[in-house]
């Protein structure tokens, strides 16, 4: 049963990305543009909102990216002259 552990670590994940409300991220991601020197209501500091936001979501993406085939279904076999992934080929 290898999906279990999968499910575990997304749900594990899944609570942990929930710490924080929306509007805490947006402070901090405020807190964050002003100490860069970026004043309210500019569009310096709506750019670099956006540019947090981005920012953000582009780390979750890689970290999804990173966990290659191995992660989800196990190590590549060889068999005969191929090596296949741990999932089926037909």
């Amino acid at each position: 049963m290898r999906i279990l552990p999968v499910f575990s670590i997304l749900a594990i994940a899944f609570v942990l990305s929930s710490c924080q409300t929306p509007e805490e991220v947006r402070a901090a991601d405020e807190a964050r543009c002003s100490s860069y020197g970026f004043r309210h209501g500019t569009e310096s500091f709506a750019n670099c909102l956006m540019n947090q936001d981005l920012s953000r979501r582009a780390d979750q993406r890689a970290f999804l990216e990173s966990n290659d085939d191995d992660f989800f279904w196990g190590p590549s076999v060889y068999v005969g002259p191929r090596y296949y992934g741990g999932h089926r080929h037909h």
